[in-house]
């Protein structure tokens, strides 16, 4: 059973212009899969059909099923329904943390909202769980930053407290849309290799969105490569990498091993 099931989902704007044709793919327990494409491919607009938060003005059709035990169909799925499921089924990280911050509240306030909510934490115990939560995503000084406004700490101090909050009630799926793209480079790395560790510590499913196949690489084992709305080629990264079949996939294949080519230059010469 697979933990997320998507079959011909389109997205379609009012003035009837297909983003999304045809989408399909599919993501088993524990598996890690990179969606990737330029900007406008669609992949953003995948992403959020199915943690059901595409924008009212769009009409979504085909299948999203979500949940390996039972599954649920999000496409149409009232509020209320996808309320349970966010979060605890599925969570999704945004390329800026402030998109999942609210500017008003202090972090620990945010973290325990998911916790109470959906793990019923209360009292020292919840207090506890919140520190806890963020010294999981490798923040220094939890208390701290539980104390603190988002506007208060740093760019990668959010993008960690955004992660934390993802993974607070423990989903089966992390959706990572960009997570690292407006990072700086040694930051970037940093929260690469803190999702790596999570994942496979929690034995979690991954959806990682990119544009970039140099940074898919670093962290998933099978691509989905998107063009205009369209899925134009998937397969293992292994496959990708060594015979990509269609023209976008190999200028994105060129470019990843010249970045690789760049990195290999930079090391040897320290």
């Amino acid at each position: 059973m697979n933990v997320l099931e998507i079959k011909n989902l389109d997205v379609t704007t009012p003035a009837g212009v297909k983003v999304v044709s045809g989408v399909s793919f599919s993501i088993a327990p524990g598996a890690r899969l990179g969606l990737i494409g330029e900007s406008g491919s669609g992949k953003s607009l995948t992403a959020l059909a199915v943690i059901g938060l595409l924008s009212s003005q769009l009409k979504a059709s085909g299948s999203v099923l979500l949940g390996d035990l039972n599954p649920q169909e999000i496409l149409g799925a009232p509020e209320r329904m996808l309320n349970t499921i966010r979060g605890k089924v599925a969570s999704i990280i945004f390329q800026e943390p402030l998109t999942a911050l609210d500017p008003l509240m202090k972090i620990g306030r945010q973290l325990a909202e998911p916790l109470r909510r959906h793990q019923g934490i209360s009292g020292d115990a919840l207090e506890s769980a919140i520190i806890e939560a963020l010294t999981e995503v490798r923040i220094t000084n939890p208390a701290r930053i539980a104390q603190s406004f988002p506007h208060q700490i740093s760019g990668g101090e959010r993008q960690r407290a955004a992660i934390a909050m993802a993974l607070a009630c423990q989903p089966s799926l992390l959706i990572a849309d960009e997570p690292t793209t407006a990072l700086d480079v040694t930051v970037q790395s940093e929260v690469l290799a803190l999702l790596d560790s999570i994942v496979s510590e929690r034995n979690m499913a991954l959806l990682f969105i990119s544009h970039d196949l140099a940074v898919v690489g670093q962290i998933t084992d099978t691509v989905v490569v998107l063009k205009d709305g369209f899925v134009v080629e998937s397969g293992s990264l292994q496959e990708i990498m060594a015979n990509p079949k269609h023209p976008y996939t190999q200028d994105l294949v060129k470019n990843a091993r010249v970045l690789d080519d760049a990195l290999d230059i930079a090391k040897d010469g320290k």
